[in-house]
This record gives structure tokens, C-alpha cells and sequence, in this order.
């Protein structure tokens, strides 16, 4: 007897090309491994006889496989009409079953991974034909009655770990290759394959050109149903805002402009391109046709694939992106890190793979080209340079129309917010927060609010280039998972690590509106500066990240080199600290990211228990909003920022579409109610005011 081989069955309805995707999978899986495979169409007893062919097909084939034994079963003559030959499996490494039933409840258990290919009616009968020619004609109408009836009774469909949309282009073999690599329980066996991740070679190509990073966008992705743009926004208007110290101080090197040097544009295509959404303890990762299901914690699978360097960065390229997966995480992962289980709306994140993406380096007036290196790299390395090289000579683009202009959406001249609070009971759950504060369950809350608006028609992406006009900033970011779409303009880093283990953190808190009048603004911004609550709200976070942060960082490293410095944006003065530590060697890097996950900016301290008083108090999740916006580099890096001035624009579960925008503050014992609403008012103007619509009145 030989150990219990690892089996995987391939099952779906007659003509969805099962059994072409067996044999070209066993092809590619005997680079590395012994291979059986068994069709089921050798065993079904005649044409009405799916129900005992999945019987003979569990006793005499299966259930010996996965004892290690040799499988003897007796096959069927088509032509004869009765039992055939005798026939030997023998139970390799990995054996592959093939055939309508091959998942059926009795056979489930003695799986390792269960693989459903799809594929429209109209396509399977047409290739089930060409296959089996006028043979099968006669009998497609009353095979198919047997499989509608297996299916009514097995609930096989709830049972699958890689769905395979197959459009008979040959890419099925290796986008559900690809999607096995991620189910757990085929690890093990398929460790060479998973070892080729590390063995990736990166091409890369520089342009000196300052192409208009809107235009390129739209050149390259307009048509990707998933892309991401990180995109430094005030890039063009970093210098001079503020310094080290956190004083005017025009032409100097400071932190926006560090945060400002670099734009990310990327989708899902090309060879190694995948997305993964995650929901309630659910990951659902797609590669090309392929979607592998898998259940446990985020961060747990997002240690699998991140965390190790894979690839170098070319000579002389300073980003620590080397392509990777990018995305966001929602503030319900919180579930993970300490907080309770709340259910969102949204996905609790979404991410994609670039394994090709172009990276804009705004102070060195050049792009970098990257590209895993694939059979497709040659030619999507010449349409990105043509692109780049459009994109530097078009002009600067901009909305086509002005905000509130009706013709940015169909009815944006209808465009009303309500709040998930009225005035008063927002202020009530201040009163509240204080009382929290009061009896010592927590010495800083911050509390959340969100506006809502049935979405009128408004264009996604020209409302984001109305945002990011009215209102840049350097973690600006245009994100677009098919229907839903993420449009932030958030100046706030929650976490950046290095590939070489560099950690920094820098938390806001503390805002005033800008002025149009100079000697106002100045005045504002000098307040803001002296105002020491808002210096004691900024202190109690750096307290809280710092205690994050040496959770997983060398000993005595944790060190705050910014304290309460003021940043200006376009709408708004910022109170903004620096924390900076170095990550332990050997530390497993996503649980580094979840250490510190959600922002403690957008928690209050102490974080668990105060955490779950906002549970108590808040109305509903918050989904998108509070969490990160970021990458997960090839090389180990990660740099995310803090999800606020963020429109999340998506389903609204009815057929409709919805506009969802977070707002909050942080609350204190010294905490004045109607100031704190102010606050949230000046932090939703620079989103509503873009869109032509007013913060709700009631």
C-alpha cells in the first residue's frame, strides 16, 4: 500500500469541458508529480445510468484510492451495452477524477479539493456534440434530466473550492492551476508550484516624461473591470507646505513631499493577474476564469502570499513597489484584531495582483515600466510606452464638466445627502462617548458618522477627477473592483514597512478649515497649532501606535521623529505626528499590518475596549471607511493609508446604486458638542463641495 494520494475532482455538467481540462491539467501538475486520471464516462452503466455510475464510481474506484490502494473497476461498453474490461488506477501522488458526479455527497469526503467548471448551456451541448458526435444526440435531453435531478438532491454547488468559468480559449488549464495554489489543503503536495512564485524575474523599463497621470490611467484601464490608482495627487504642489517643525517654510525638502513622490497605476490583466475579495471569513480569489474559495482569517491568507521578497527592485529605481497585490482593507477586518464581528455592506477587502504596473516618480520626472516576466510582458511593455509617451503630451486633464454640473451625472443636480445621525443624536453620542470617558473605559473615542445618497447617474470616474482637483492630496487613490468603486482623497499614511524592515506611522488628528482670506487661514493654522486639546488628541494616538508598532519591532527602535506638526492641504490645516520603528528580522509582516489594524485615528485609545463602545454606539459599519488603502509589495513592502475623505460609491443591495461618504472625530473629556459636528462638517466639505452637494441639514 503507497501513502493516500492528494484527489482532486473535476466535475460539471456534460459539455462543459471537464475532461479536456483534466488532461491538460495532469499534463502541467507531471512537471513536478505522478499523476493518475480516471474518466467517469468509463463507468456510467449506459445512458440512464448516472446515479449507479456515481455509485460504482465511489466503492471501486474512490474509496481505494484513498486508502492507497489500487483501484480495480470494470468499464462499460458503449457498444455492447453492458460491462466491459477490467481496469487498473493506481493511486499516484495526485489523482485526478473527471466526470458529471465525480463531486457527489458520497465521494465529497474522500476529496482533497473540488474543482466546478461552468460553461453556458448553448456551449456545452454544442461541444458535447462535436465531441461525441450523433451518438450522444439521442440522449442529450435525457442525461441532462439526470443531472437536473442529481443536482436537486446534492448540494455539490455549496460544496466547491474552484470555480472555472471555461470559454474554451485554453486558458481554464492554467488559471485553475493557478487557483489550486491557494487552497490549503493542496499546499503541501503542489509545493513546487508554489515555489515558482519565488523564483519570478521582473522586467523593467524607465521613461524620462511627465505624462499626465489621468490620461495614462484612463488609456491603459478604462476598460479593466478591476484597477487601481494610487495616486499622489498634490504631487505638483508639495513643496512648500510645511516643514519638519511644522512651519511655512517654501522650497524645503518636508514629509508631504516624501509621501507625494510616487503613483501607482495598475490592473488584473496579463498572465499573473488575480483579485481576491474577502468577506465574514471568506476569501474568494479569481485568475483569469478561475475562482478559488477558501474560509479562515484575512490576515492568515494574506501571510500565504505576502511577506517574502520575491523580487529585486531594478538599478536605480527608488519605489518600494516591485508590483504586488493592491487594494484596500474595510474597517470590519477589525474582527480579526480584537473588535467584535459586525457584518458590512461592502466587501471586508478587496485586492488585486499586478503582475505588471506602471509607477509615475513625480520628483525624478520619470516612469518605470514593470513587468513580471511572461510570454505577454514583451507586448503590454510596448503598449505602456506608447501610452506614456501619449499621456506626457496630452494636456492636463480635468473634469469635462464643472462640479454640480449636471452633466457630471444624469441628475447630479439631485444629488442630496442624508445622515445615518441627525444633528442632535450625533451630539447625544458625544454626551455619550464622554460618560464612557467618564467612568474609565476609555480616554479617547472616535466617533463616526456616514451620509448617504441615492447615486443619480454620476460618472465614477469624472467624479474622481472633480475630488482630486478640488481637493489633492498624497494618498489620493481611484479604485474600481467591477461594480464597485472607491474614490478617496486621504492625506493620512496609516502604515508604511520597508522591505528592508523600516515602520513608520503618521496619525492625524486635529482640523481646521483653510481660509480664503491669508491672514485668517494663518490665523487658523497658528490655532490649530496652540490648541491643546487637539495636541493632547494627537498625543493619546501616538501613545496608542506606539505600543502597535513594538509589537513586532526591534527592541528600543520605537521613536517619535514628528510630534504635532501642521500639514495644509487644499480644504484643510492637519495635525500630523511620525512614528518610526524597525521590524524584528523573521517577523511575520501581515500580522506586523494587523498588530496595528484598524488606524488607532480612527479607533481612540485604549483600542479593543473602546473599539467595542463604538460598536455600541455607531448605527452601522462602517465598511470601507476607517480602513487602509495601499499596496502589498513583491519585495516585502507595504505602504497603506488611512481610508477618510473617501466617497465609496457601489450596489445598494436593491438594484440600485448608492454614494456612501464616513465622517468623524475624536472625543475627549474636553470635547465641546457643537464644535465636534463642526468638525465632521469641515471634513466631508472637500468631498460634497466637489460634487456639487451640501453636508445634510437635519
Amino acid at each position: 500500500m503507497t501513502p493516500a494520494p492528494v484527489i482532486i475532482a473535476i466535475d460539471g455538467r456534460s459539455g462543459a469541458g471537464k475532461t479536456t481540462l483534466a488532461v491538460e491539467l495532469a499534463a502541467r501538475l507531471r512537471m513536478h508529480h505522478k499523476v493518475s486520471l480516471f474518466h467517469l464516462e468509463d463507468i456510467y452503466p449506459g445512458w440512464n445510468g448516472l446515479a449507479a455510475g456515481i455509485e460504482r464510481y465511489v466503492t471501486t474506484v474512490l474509496a481505494p484510492l484513498r486508502r492507497g490502494d489500487a483501484a480495480e473497476w470494470v468499464s462499460w461498453d458503449w457498444e455492447k451495452h453492458y460491462d466491459g474490461r477490467s481496469h487498473v488506477t493506481l493511486p499516484a501522488e495526485i489523482v485526478i477524477v473527471e466526470g458529471v458526479g465525480a463531486a457527489a455527497s458520497a465521494a465529497r469526503p474522500m476529496l482533497d479539493a473540488v474543482v466546478w467548471v461552468d460553461a453556458p448551456d448553448d456551449d456545452r451541448r454544442h461541444r458535447a456534440m462535436a465531441r461525441d458526435g450523433s451518438s450522444y444526440e439521442p440522449f442529450w435531453d435525457s442525461w441532462a434530466a439526470q443531472e437536473d435531478e442529481w443536482l436537486e438532491t446534492d448540494q455539490v454547488l455549496d460544496h466547491i473550492d474552484v470555480r472555472v468559468l471555461n470559454r474554451a480559449d485554453g486558458n481554464a488549464p492554467d488559471d485553475a492551476l493557478q487557483a489550486l495554489n491557494y487552497l490549503p489543503a493542496l499546499s503541501p503536495v503542489l509545493a513546487p508550484e508554489l515555489s515558482a512564485r519565488r523564483g519570478l524575474q521582473l522586467k523593467a523599463e524607465r521613461i524620462d516624461a511627465t505624462p499626465d497621470a489621468a490620461a495614462l490611467f484612463h488609456a491603459l484601464y478604462a476598460h479593466s473591470a478591476n484597477a487601481v490608482w494610487l495616486d499622489s495627487s498634490n504631487a505638483a504642489s508639495n513643496r512648500g507646505t510645511v516643514d519638519d517643525a511644522g512651519s511655512s517654510n517654501a522650497g524645503s525638502p518636508n514629509a508631504a513631499a516624501e509621501r507625494s513622490r510616487f503613483s501607482i497605476l495598475a490592473d488584473d490583466d496579463g498572465s499573473f493577474g488575480q483579485s481576491v475579495m474577502h468577506s465574514s471569513g471568506t476569501t474568494r480569489l479569481s485568475a483569469g476564469c478561475a475562482t478559488a474559495v477558501t474560509t479562515g482569517p484575512f490576515f492568515r491568507w494574506l501571510d500565504t502570499v505576502w511577506g517574502r521578497k520575491a523580487l529585486r527592485a531594478p538599478e536605480g529605481y527608488d519605489c518600494e513597489f516591485t508590483l504586488g497585490w493592491l487594494g484596500y482593507l474595510g474597517y470590519e477586518l477589525k474582527r480579526e484584531t480584537g473588535g467584535s464581528d459586525v457584518q458590512a455592506g461592502t466587501p471586508d477587502a478587496a485586492l488585486l495582483f499586478a503582475g505588471r504596473a506602471v509607477v509615475i516618480d513625480h520628483r525624478e520626472a520619470a516612469v518605470w515600466l514593470l513587468a513580471i516576466d511572461a510570454p505577454d510582458a514583451g507586448e503590454w511593455l510596448g503598449l505602456a510606452r506608447e501610452a506614456v509617451l501619449s499621456a506626457a503630451s496630452a494636456p492636463e486633464s480635468a473634469p469635462r464638466h464643472s462640479a454640480g454640473d449636471p452633466a457630471v451625472g444624469s441628475s447630479a443636480m439631485a444629488l442630496e445627502f442624508s445622515s445615518r445621525d441627525t444633528e442632535d443624536e450625533y451630539k447625544s453620542k458625544i454626551t455619550e462617548a464622554q460618560h464612557q470617558i467618564a467612568e474609565g473605559n476609555t480616554y479617547e473615542v472616535c466617533l463616526t458618522t456616514t451620509v448617504t445618497a441615492p447615486d443619480p447617474g454620476l460618472d465614477p470616474w469624472e467624479s474622481y477627477l472633480a475630488l482630486r482637483k478640488r481637493n489633492p492630496a498624497p494618498f489620493a487613490s481611484y479604485l474600481r473592483f467591477g461594480d464597485l468603486t472607491v474614490a478617496s482623497t486621504s492625506p493620512e499614511r496609516f502604515l508604511r514597512i520597508t522591505s528592508d524592515g523600516g515602520m513608520r506611522a503618521e496619525p492625524i488628528k486635529g482640523t481646521r478649515a483653510r481660509a480664503n482670506d491669508p491672514v485668517i487661514d494663518e490665523a487658523l493654522r497658528r490655532g490649530l497649532e496652540s490648541s491643546l486639546k487637539d495636541r493632547a488628541e494627537n498625543i493619546m494616538i501616538v501613545d496608542l501606535l506606539r505600543n502597535d508598532l513594538s509589537h513586532f519591532a526591534v527592541p528600543g527602535s520605537v521613536t517619535v521623529s514628528r510630534l504635532c506638526a501642521v500639514e495644509s492641504y487644499a480644504t484643510v490645516h492637519q495635525m500630523v505626528s511620525t512614528i518610526d520603528a524597525r521590524l524584528r528580522p523573521g517577523a511575520p509582516r501581515a500580522e506586523a499590518v494587523a498588530a496595528a489594524f484598524p488606524a488607532g485615528s480612527m479607533t481612540g485609545a485604549p483600542k479593543i475596549s473602546t473599539m467595542d463602545i463604538l460598536d455600541g454606539l455607531e448605527s452601522g459599519p462602517r465598511g470601507v471607511y476607517s480602513g487602509a488603502i495601499g499596496y502589498f509589495s513583491l519585495n516585502a513592502a507595504t505602504d497603506l493609508a488611512v481610508v477618510i475623505r473617501t466617497l465609496v460609491m457601489g450596489p445598494d443591495g436593491n438594484g440600485g446604486r448608492t454614494l456612501s461618504l464616513g465622517v468623524g472625530g475624536a472625543i475627549t473629556a474636553d470635547s465641546t458638542p457643537q464644535d465636534e459636528y463642526e468638525e465632521i462638517r469641515t471634513k466631508a466639505f472637500g468631498v460634497l463641495s466637489a460634487l456639487g452637494a451640501e453636508f445634510p441639514t437635519i
